[in-house]
């Protein structure tokens, strides 16, 4: 099994943890994980947009004018699309977004996203993360003493901690989450990764299998 450097709030080497292979040691094609995203994103989507065609506008039963002999051009609706309040012509119905990506790709698609971090040494492991108090400023110093002040960041934690989310909550460029409930287009952006050890264990726990 591979091995990881675990440190402590303050930057400091205290330990090494064993990675699961199985979950760091991963490597997937671009489509699996794009198949992955593209579903996320479009599980975001409500589908409920709706606009009214030309049967569904109320009003508009009777001919506007003969068809011939008025030297106009001939109309059979003042709801036709070509009149104003008339009805839309190919427009958006309620529809379901669902794309279908069975559960062992999707796991195949974290694994290989976590793989990469991992070898890529963006994926940092804390024995714990918390604070005494709600403090940015504390965030801040923390990020500073990991080494992870540029990019993106995504902290994953084991448990919600309200101290440590709202902490972090005014750095436009940090995102906390439990695992395993963070999404795919979360985590491949990041260009560092930091978690707990009970957070890496949740992960193995219900994906290394």
């Amino acid at each position: 099994m591979a091995k990881a450097t675990v440190y402590n709030a303050q930057g400091q080497p205290v330990g090494e943890m064993e990675l699961n292979p199985a979950l760091f040691a991963r490597s997937a094609k671009i489509s699996v994980l794009h198949r992955t995203v593209v579903a996320e994103l479009a599980h975001q989507r409500q589908g409920t947009h709706s606009t009214l065609t030309r049967g569904e506008v109320r009003g508009g039963g009777r001919k506007p004018w003969p068809q011939k002999h008025t030297g106009r051009a001939r109309q059979g609706s003042i709801r036709a699309p070509q009149w104003r309040h008339g009805g839309v012509v190919h427009g958006p119905k309620p529809r379901d977004y669902n794309p279908v990506v069975n559960k062992k790709e999707r796991r195949l698609a974290f694994a290989a996203a976590l793989s990469d971090k991992a070898e890529s040494g963006a994926l940092r492991i804390v024995d714990e993360l918390n604070f005494p108090e709600i403090k940015t400023r504390l965030a801040l110093q923390f990020l500073n003493q990991l080494g992870a002040t540029e990019g993106r960041v995504l902290i994953l934690l084991d448990e919600p901690n309200e101290v440590v989310y709202k902490s972090f909550r005014n750095l436009p460029n940090v995102l906390v989450r439990i695992a395993p409930a963070f999404a795919l287009h979360e985590l491949i952006p990041a260009r560092h990764v930091i978690a707990t050890q009970a957070a890496i264990q949740k992960l193995e726990e219900v994906w290394a299998r």
